[in-house]
């Protein structure tokens, strides 16, 4: 939301984070960058797309206020980098500016010489010049100070860049309240709603879904790859009503509509704390051999903050608050969690609120974060869901992330709570929840009544007949139809 105080990042300085996902967040560094913790600065980063974004001129280089950042900090985040990594990086932003002033009173001097040669050049003729006694020794002078300057401007460049590749690894800072630990010392805040109690065994949304006809996720291999799933019918109309619904609600509120783009430059993604290049990496990278440098959003924060980047905004017009629906690419790289159903997918819909904010006062952030969790917990309410609000510890918060709540809505199916934050509306996780949660003993489905206009219906009906029947060779019964048979 608010530039980032530890880091702000140039590739995105008015940027913000998603609503329940991190005030005081802005765009950040980049995370599973691979250095060790206590690495040395650049040590096994590789590159940096977002530095070599500054250092080409295409943006300003980011901005580290080494006093904001505390090792105590550092320490509790599960990040590549340790306290010994900070020291060194604040050693090397000390040399760096001795170097620069080093640099400047050259430079300084330099100017003074060239005039010196000019003044002499000037109240002389050529012949007189050349004989005259001040002229070679300010030469040399000149000669000399450009030799002193090839050799620090080096190490400028040589420590600017070793700065840059930990810098960029360094997370924000942590706001005060952040419960430590790891995902166990997760702080409940708040439970809303009835859990919802059946007289019969609740299915899972992906029998559900193939019992209405509304999802498509079985054999499609060959068509799509795993993870991947259609939506038809009721299953279409709900996730168009889910989008509008969200959508309509935020206008209400003055948010800004936006669209973005699904492909982005890499240094976009570090600036919003998403490293591209890492390993494993959520993201999408475009065969580099015909598109250089172009990935898949995975939301569209990314879009958003490139939006923003290396543009002001009026202090009278913040915050800024955006909305945007975009779809979301997410490589799910972990294929032992969930192979099947919309927990865990490679593409899906989702609205996403983004704010901009002041840092006058060095409460908008927080006051937006407050104001977005807010938002989403009445969307989700209105929506008839069970949920809970989690203040999440220091070992999940994302590097850019100086605060984050997790909203994990009840899912009867899967026996458990499912996270459904991080932005207004997820569809695929919010399908599951309202499937699961609304279901009836003979496989039909109430459909929440604020969706009831948008779908058109007030129960999902299983149809007739399912619309589709297999005739393919790769499954049991398949194969082509017998003569005689339809088809």
């Amino acid at each position: 939301m608010a530039a980032r105080r530890a880091l702000l990042a140039a590739a995105a300085a008015a940027g913000g984070r998603r609503g329940a996902a991190g005030a005081a967040a802005g765009p950040g560094p980049a995370p599973g960058a691979g250095a060790a913790p206590g690495a040395a600065p650049g040590a096994g980063t590789g590159r940096s797309r977002l530095y070599e974004h500054a250092r080409e001129g295409l943006s300003a280089r980011p901005q580290l206020d080494v006093t904001a950042l505390s090792e105590r900090d550092l320490e509790r985040r599960r990040g590549p980098l340790g306290g010994a990594a900070l020291r060194e990086i604040v050693r090397t932003w000390a040399r760096l500016g001795k170097v620069r002033d080093g640099i400047a009173r050259l430079e300084a001097e330099k100017g003074r010489v060239a005039q010196g040669v000019r003044e002499i050049m000037a109240s002389h003729d050529k012949a007189a010049a050349k004989t005259h006694p001040e002229l070679a020794a300010l030469r040399e002078r000149g000669r000399s100070l450009r030799e002193q300057l090839r050799v620090l401007e080096a190490e400028e460049s040589d420590l600017e860049q070793r700065f840059y590749l930990g810098a960029l690894q360094l997370p924000n800072r942590t706001h005060p309240a952040v419960p430590v630990g790891d995902q166990s010392q997760a702080r409940l805040l708040e439970v809303v709603g009835e859990k919802p109690v059946f007289d019969f065994k609740p299915k899972g949304h992906l029998e559900l879904g193939e019992g209405l006809d509304i999802i498509r996720q079985r054999r499609l291999s060959h068509v799509s790859g795993h993870r991947s799933y259609y939506l038809s019918g009721a299953g279409a109309l709900l996730q168009h009503a889910l989008v509008t619904f969200t959508l309509r609600k935020l206008l209400s509120k003055g948010f800004l509509p936006m669209t973005v783009p699904d492909l982005l430059r890499g240094a976009i993604f570090e600036g919003c704390g998403v490293q591209p290049s890492a390993t494993p990496s959520q993201v999408y990278t475009i065969d580099p051999a015909r598109f250089e440098d172009l990935c898949l959003a995975g939301t569209s924060e990314v879009g958003i903050a490139g939006y923003f980047m290396d543009h002001a905004v009026q202090l009278q017009d913040l915050p800024v608050r955006v909305v945007c629906s975009s779809t979301c690419y997410r490589t799910e790289t972990d294929t032992g969690r969930e192979p099947w159903g919309l927990y865990r997918v490679h593409q899906f819909t989702k609205v996403e609120m983004f704010g901009v904010t002041a840092a006058e006062r060095g409460t908008e952030s927080e006051e937006l974060l407050d104001e977005f969790l807010g938002l989403q917990k009445e969307i989700f309410s209105e929506l008839g869901l069970h949920y809970r609000v989690l203040d999440m510890p220091t070992e999940e918060l994302g590097l850019p992330a100086y605060r984050k709540f997790d909203i994990e809505a009840w899912m009867p199916g899967r026996g458990k709570f499912g996270e459904v934050n991080g932005t207004a509306c997820a569809v695929p996780r919010l399908l599951i929840a309202l499937l699961e949660c609304n279901q009836l003993p003979d496989g039909r489905v109430r459909v929440p009544p604020v969706l009831q206009p948008l779908v058109g219906q007030e129960v999902l009906a299983r149809p007739p007949a399912p619309l589709l029947r297999y005739i393919g060779p790769n499954q049991p019964g398949g194969g082509p139809p017998k003569m005689g048979e339809g088809a």
